[in-house]
C-alpha cells in the first residue's frame, strides 16, 4: 500500500482488500447488497488507514478535461465503432472528451472498466452489455456514487436508468414477414443469450410474424445460444443437415448472419432458393456479398448520439429516466426472395 502523505483512495483500499472500487465505495455507505463481514473489513481498513472522503472532489473535478467512459462488447465491429462515432460527435459538441473500453463480451471485463472510469473520474457512462452479464449490482453502484449512466442497444435496470435501443421486435416482425410473403414457410430464427433484452425482443417479432399469418411455431427452428461466429455456424449447420431444414433463417447480429451465410456456402446449398436469409448487420458489408444481403440496418451512428444527449441531459442535473427508440431499416436484396422483388428495395 502506497504510503506518506499522498490521500488514501477508494483505489488503494480495494486492492489491498482484493474488490471492487464499486464494492469498497458501497461498504462505506453500508449498502445492504455488501455482506455485513466485507463492511466490517472496509471500515477497519479505512479507520486504518485514516481514509477521509474529499469534499471537494466533486468541484475540483470541474476544472479537469470533461471526460465520458464508454463501454461495448465488441469495438470492432461496424455497428459498436457506429454508435461509438455518434458518441464521440455528439461529445465533442457539448466539450467532452470520450474514453472508451472493449469489454469482449466478458462480465468481469465489463466490470474492471467501469471501476477504471470511476477511477478515472468521469462524469458520466454509456454501457452496452456483455453478452453474459446477468449481474447488474456494478451498474446500480453508479447510481449509489451519483455517476449518471445510459445504456445503449442492449439494455438492462429500464426502471433506474435511461436507455436508447433499436425497434427490433417491430423490424423482426417485417423481416420475417417479408419471408413469408416471398415464398418461406420454415423459418428459422438464430440468435444470442435469450437474458439479452435485444434477443428477447428480435425474438418476440420473429415468433408474432408466424403467428400473424398463421405458421405453426417449431421450437427446433429457434436457436438462441452464444453470440460467437463459431457456434453460429455449427448451430446453423445442424439445423440444414436435417430432413426437414428450415428454407429461411432470420440471424440476430453481424456475427451471426455471416457464420449462417458461409454454413449455407459449405453444404452447396442456394441462397435464396434452398435458405433464404436476412440478417441484422450494417448496410455496408451486406452488399458486398454474392448474392448480395438482405439486412436489417441500424442506425447506430444516431443511437450513439441520441445516447450522448441523453447522458448529457442527465450529467445536466435532469435526472428523468428515459427510453428512445431509434428505428431500423429493412434492405431488400438478392439473399431473401424466393419469388422475384425489386432489388435494393427498402421497407
Amino acid at each position: 500500500m502506497p504510503g506518506g502523505k499522498r490521500r488514501i483512495s477508494l483505489k488503494d483500499m480495494a486492492q489491498e482488500l482484493g474488490v471492487s472500487i464499486a464494492t469498497v465505495s458501497r461498504a462505506l455507505r453500508g449498502s445492504p447488497e455488501i455482506g455485513l463481514e466485507m463492511q466490517r473489513k472496509v471500515k477497519e481498513l479505512a479507520a486504518r488507514l485514516n481514509y477521509r472522503p474529499n469534499p471537494f472532489a466533486r468541484s475540483l473535478r470541474r476544472e479537469a478535461p470533461r471526460v465520458i467512459g464508454v463501454v461495448v462488447p465488441d469495438l470492432v465491429s461496424h455497428y459498436y465503432a457506429a454508435v461509438l462515432d455518434g458518441i464521440e460527435d455528439e461529445a465533442t459538441k457539448a466539450g467532452y472528451s470520450v474514453i472508451s473500453a472493449n469489454s469482449h463480451e466478458d462480465f468481469e471485463a465489463e466490470i474492471r472498466a467501469i471501476d477504471n472510469f470511476i477511477s478515472l473520474h468521469v462524469e458520466g457512462i454509456i454501457a452496452c452489455l456483455a453478452q453474459n452479464t446477468t449481474d447488474y449490482s456494478h451498474f446500480l453502484t453508479l447510481a449509489d456514487m451519483g455517476i449518471p449512466l445510459v445504456f445503449c442497444g442492449r439494455t438492462c435496470l429500464s426502471d433506474r436508468f435511461s436507455s436508447v435501443m433499436a425497434n427490433g421486435d417491430e423490424a423482426a416482425r417485417i423481416a420475417t414477414q417479408h419471408l413469408i410473403d416471398t415464398g418461406s414457410r420454415r423459418i428459422a430464427f438464430i440468435g444470442g443469450p435469450n437474458h439479452l433484452d435485444m434477443v428477447r425482443r428480435r425474438k418476440h417479432g420473429y415468433l408474432e410474424a408466424l403467428r400473424e399469418s398463421g405458421i405453426p411455431i417449431d421450437r427446433t427452428l429457434v436457436a438462441c445460444g452464444q453470440i460467437d461466429y463459431n457456434v453460429a455456424k455449427e448451430a446453423t449447420r445442424e439445423m440444414l443437415l436435417r430432413p426437414d431444414r428450415p428454407d429461411a433463417i432470420l440471424a440476430f447480429n453481424d456475427t451471426i448472419v455471416f457464420a449462417a451465410f458461409t454454413a449455407i456456402k459449405q453444404l452447396g446449398l442456394r441462397i435464396p432458393d434452398d435458405v433464404a436469409l436476412i440478417g441484422f448487420t450494417d448496410d455496408l458489408h451486406a452488399a458486398y456479398v454474392t448474392p448480395r444481403m438482405s439486412a436489417i440496418v441500424d442506425q447506430s451512428h444516431l443511437m450513439g448520439s441520441t445516447a450522448c444527449r441523453l447522458l448529457l441531459r442527465n450529467i445536466g442535473g435532469d435526472g428523468t429516466v428515459r427510453c428512445e427508440v431509434v428505428p431500423q431499416k429493412l434492405v431488400i436484396r438478392e439473399t431473401s426472395a424466393k419469388r422475384p422483388i425489386a432489388q435494393d428495395g427498402e421497407c
